[in-house]
């Protein structure tokens, strides 16, 4: 056969393989429709599995042992100098990343989708072209689009394979331990990033051009966390607006502007995580209907529907905040509006984790766009040094807060930093979600000693009834 000579029909065509593509694909599929999935990579899962987000976290799991052996010593407990296996790591690494993409190939072959290596582009609102495929066409009822995001890249800067100067993907593969490590940006990429160079022994410098870290998070939640990685990484500087970043044989040398001044800090290696950008540039959505804004953001209603009735965009690539879950969802709407069923994106808490150590983890309303936005609101936080479960850890620094309505004490907004933040933030997600008051919340039965008793005792503070924080300390 010909590379490229068949064509195709389908009920949905989805571009792009990542969360929010396999999730639409997936749930198109279980409503009975006839489900093409076209992506570049071999198996599904996106750069988010492949080379993000369960990548980082293999190492930021790790990255949390080795701190907690350090911990331990002062429990009495030693563990002695970690010994870094690098390409046992990478081993771990790649059969955590294998072990999931083969299951969600599994799962899309049990559904009867068809899963096509390739590059596809539109070429009317009906049909897309593919390339490096053997199927050089593919006509379609509806379509989604899920080709997710790329890094930013500095003017006159760019990404070469095996390079000094990295993105995200490459900073995760772990090629080496550099001795010094500079990263551009303080965002959540960033941070997940250098915790885990730091904890493998790198020096790490940390180049923020905002005043604090993670500007978008309450400053209260995000303060031990910055206190923490001053301690761990060798440097961080506020005010630094990166302005280029040169290779050598060396090692690489960063340019940045602070306080009018123009500085520079040297590595051996260097990661930009300065953002991300939809890819939405190469999709020949101009032979479309569809509406791309200046940002590359392809305009969407609530249902996921471009200004193309046939077409929908889900996931980075159709703007708000970049989030797996966040995709899967829209992906999944998507779906379901194609298949006949009424529904949109109608989400209140919308959860996001920084996985760092400790964790940040947000759902509903913060308390910056409460007071940005003029929305009525108490804040209750309590502290983790009164939990017992955080003392038997040692992991006292943590912080559950809440966000209340004064008037009828419905649940609007929560805010944790502390370990296993990941998992605590369910719980709060749930009560926003259900419309649940500060009395629900009170008034489950938190197991004990347990961090989750941490939310019920931030919500019997707004009652003033709290266990164990006097009510004046509110």
């Amino acid at each position: 056969m010909v590379m490229g000579d068949m064509e195709m029909s389908t009920d949905l065509l989805v571009i792009g393989g990542g969360p929010g593509g396999y999730g639409a694909a997936f749930r198109g599929a279980d409503l009975g429709l006839d489900v093409i999935l076209v992506d570049p990579l071999p198996s599904l899962g996106g750069l988010c599995l492949h080379a993000g987000c369960i990548p980082a976290k293999t190492m930021l799991h790790l990255a949390e042992l080795i701190h907690d052996a350090e911990q331990a010593t002062k429990m009495g407990l030693r563990f002695g100098e970690p010994h870094i296996d690098l390409p046992a790591l990478r081993s771990w690494q790649r059969q955590v990343v294998d072990t999931m993409a083969e299951g969600l190939m599994t799962l899309a072959k049990k559904r009867g989708i068809l899963c096509i290596r390739g590059k596809a582009r539109f070429i009317s609102s009906t049909t897309a072209r593919l390339e490096g495929a053997e199927i050089s066409a593919i006509r379609f009822k509806h379509a989604i689009i899920a080709t997710g995001s790329r890094p930013l890249v500095l003017p006159h800067m760019y990404f070469t394979p095996g390079g000094r100067i990295m993105d995200s993907a490459a900073a995760l593969t772990l090629a080496d331990i550099p001795k010094t490590l500079v990263v551009a940006g303080g965002g959540y990429v960033g941070l997940e990033i250098g915790s885990i160079y730091a904890a493998l022994g790198s020096r790490v410098t940390l180049l923020e051009q905002e005043d604090r870290l993670l500007k978008g998070v309450d400053a209260d939640l995000v303060a031990p966390l910055q206190e923490s990685l001053s301690k761990r990484f060798a440097e961080i500087l506020f005010g630094a607006e990166v302005l280029d970043a040169a290779e050598d044989p060396e090692g690489v040398t960063v340019r940045f502007s602070r306080n009018g001044e123009t500085d520079q800090r040297p590595g051996e290696k260097a990661v930009i995580a300065v953002g991300r950008t939809p890819n939405s540039d190469d999709l020949g959505l101009d032979r479309t209907k569809a509406v791309i804004d200046s940002s590359g953001i392809i305009q969407v209603d609530e249902q996921q529907r471009t200004a193309d009735e046939r077409i929908f965009a889900v996931g980075d690539v159709a703007g708000g905040v970049m989030l797996a879950h966040k995709a899967i969802r829209e992906g999944r709407v998507a779906a379901e509006v194609i298949g006949g069923k009424k529904g949109g994106f109608d989400v209140r808490a919308l959860p996001a984790v920084v996985y760092t150590d400790p964790q940040i983890a947000w759902c509903g309303l913060t308390e910056k766009q409460a007071q940005m936005e003029g929305i009525s609101h108490a804040v209750r936080k309590f502290p983790w040094k009164l939990s017992g479960r955080a003392r038997t850890l040692g992991l006292t620094d943590g912080l559950t807060k809440l966000l209340v309505d004064p008037e009828n004490g419905r649940i609007l907004g929560a805010g944790i930093i502390g370990r296993h933040a990941e998992g605590l933030m369910g719980e709060a997600a749930l009560a926003i979600e259900m419309g649940a008051l500060a009395e629900d919340l009170a008034l489950i039965l938190h197991p004990y000693p347990t961090l989750s008793e941490t939310e019920g005792e931030a919500a019997a503070m707004f009652l003033g009834s709290p266990t164990h924080i006097t009510p004046e300390e509110r």
